[in-house]
């Protein structure tokens, strides 16, 4: 590739079939494929917002408006759109929601950029402008936040209710209360208080999905539910006030690590063989009796022969249960894992009201439940479909992931785009007392957070205009901080009591969309270099970048 001439000679510098797009042309690339992908999942913002039908190269169906499930299905080839794919994903496993406004943000904040651009305003100003709005914004959305606590349980179901507000599974007021009541309720049980502080480690709340029945048979479970059956027929299914042991070591006998041989010469030999074999099972099982444990979780197997001294013992057992589920067990029942039967004693021993073995959607499944103060809980999702069921799971994961910022962080502000339009009208003021050429960097920013409110004005059918204007006048005047968008009234009005959002979720939104944003505006060289020359969009290749 010709990179210039020295003394009328080519320099080649990149190898054949690499591309090469600078200056103005990088930067309006850029923007242009960011740009594209943000419009992509900007329909699906807020409850009214639509959704998208995923259909990948296998054939599999998602269909979503989870931001960061659409993003993640789309298979983007460029590298600017994989950046805003970052944001998503970081934004998703930070604090669990907000990531369609994290991406619909940076979207427009790169068009605004790209509109100082044209104006020959120089990239670092705008670099500047965006880094100062941003700081200013974070200090601002505190100053407008307000503080909850894990006791405000009304608020807190109000948090889970406008986080999965926009999913199809929650349309209706009935579903979105029940599902809203079921995430508070797992959060309280596995939230623990450290140095005056609410930790809430969301690992603990484990979700189940049985496709089935319908989404208001959703359930909460003081306890874990075990994708697996019990493993003899002769064992009880129902067991009340149990006793539980956890295992991680197999009740099979273990073959030797090294390569042995072991000659038999007579019947007999053979037969004391496997009567040795049986009776170090049979202490297996003893040992299990000893201890008071009616029930067994083993991580690893548990031989044929194990199992029917077990069932005689009156025993239940689950044999190969994920390590995960292990964990989720000790801190619901109060048991410890144990590496050896050796060690196990009645102090090991965890407790539950019931553990039974059921049959949902056709499998059987071990309930261990009523246990006394579990610190890990299960929310079995039901769902006529399964996409019904996964857009169920994926609600309630946005709703843990919110609720756990408002309890982690302990402050919120107002939804509904109210919050945006309060930061837009405060960035103004502050781009005035800046001066220079960095405060059209500062409008252009406060303009670009007004695309929240926009597009969910647009999403509930209402004039986009006349609603700004009408936000923006509301905003200017004193206790007008708490306007934003109604969308079921389809009209502006005070949302303070009806739509709260935690802080976490909207400043991580502005942070990580601001930071895409300054990187994205940096590049002025795109080098796509490929050893071989490769199809449009192919591996290594830059996809459709013009």
């Amino acid at each position: 590739m010709q990179q210039g001439q020295l003394s009328g000679q080519q320099v080649l510098v990149l190898p054949e079939g690499s591309q090469r797009v600078f200056g103005r042309d990088a930067q309006r690339t850029n923007i242009a494929v960011a740009y594209a992908v943000a419009s992509a999942v900007k329909s699906t913002l807020g409850p009214r917002g639509m959704d998208k039908m995923m259909v990948s190269e296998m054939g599999d169906i998602v269909i979503t408006n989870d931001g960061a499930t659409i993003l993640k299905e789309m298979n983007v080839e460029h590298p600017a759109a994989k950046m805003l794919v970052e944001i998503a994903k970081t934004q998703d496993e930070e604090v669990g929601d907000g990531t369609t406004s994290a991406v619909v943000l940076a979207g427009e904040m790169l068009k605004k950029a790209s509109e100082l651009l044209d104006q020959d305003i120089h990239a670092s100003t705008i670099i500047g402008g965006y880094k100062s709005a941003a700081a200013r914004a974070i200090s601002e959305l505190n100053a407008c936040s307000e503080k909850v606590s894990i006791d405000d349980v009304k608020k807190l179901e109000q948090i889970a209710g406008i986080s999965m507000g926009s999913k199809t599974v929650a349309a209706s007021v009935e579903s979105k209360a029940l599902l809203s009541g079921l995430v508070v309720s797992a959060i309280k049980k596995v939230a623990e208080k450290r140095d005056g502080k609410t930790t809430v480690d969301k690992d603990y709340i484990k979700i189940e999905k049985k496709q089935g029945g319908d989404v208001a048979q959703t359930t909460l479970i003081n306890g874990v539910l075990v994708d697996k059956e019990i493993v003899h027929p002769g064992m009880p299914k129902r067991i009340e006030n149990a006793r539980i042991a956890l295992v991680d070591s197999a009740l099979e006998i273990e073959k030797t690590e090294t390569d042995a041989r072991i000659n038999i010469n007579s019947p007999e030999q053979m037969t004391a063989f496997l009567e040795q074999e049986e009776k170090m099972l049979k202490i297996m099982a003893e040992k299990l009796k000893a201890s008071g444990a009616q029930v067994l979780f083993c991580q690893k197997g548990i031989d044929d022969v194990a199992q029917h001294y077990l069932s005689k013992a009156g025993i239940a057992a689950v044999r190969r249960v994920k390590k995960s589920d292990m964990e989720k067990l000790a801190r619901a029942t109060g048991g410890r894992v144990t590496t050896t039967l050796d060690d196990l004693s009645a102090r090991d021993l965890g407790f539950a009201g019931a553990v039974e073995e059921r049959k949902i959607a056709g499998e059987q499944m071990v309930f261990v439940e009523e246990c006394k103060e579990p610190k890990s809980v299960t929310i079995l999702v039901r769902g006529g479909t399964e996409h019904v069921v996964d857009e169920a799971e994926r609600a309630l994961v946005d709703a843990i992931g919110s609720v756990t910022s408002a309890v982690e962080d302990g402050r919120v502000v107002v939804g509904g785009g109210a919050i945006e339009m309060e930061l837009a009208m405060r960035l103004r003021k502050h781009a005035v007392a800046v001066g220079g050429r960095e405060q059209l960097a500062i409008q252009a920013f406060a303009e670009a957070l007004e695309v929240i409110p926009r597009t969910l004005a647009e999403s509930a059918g209402m004039d986009t205009i006349d609603s700004l204007v009408e936000l923006r006048s509301k905003h200017e005047k004193a206790g007008g901080v708490a306007f934003g968008v109604n969308l079921f009234q389809s009209k502006v009005s005070d949302l303070s009591k009806d739509v709260v959002e935690p802080l976490k979720v909207k400043k991580q939104a502005i942070q990580s969309a601001s930071e895409v944003v300054e990187m994205i505006l940096r590049i002025d060289d795109i080098i796509a270099a490929r050893g071989k020359p490769a199809p449009s969009g192919g591996p290594g290749g830059m996809g459709d970048m013009e």
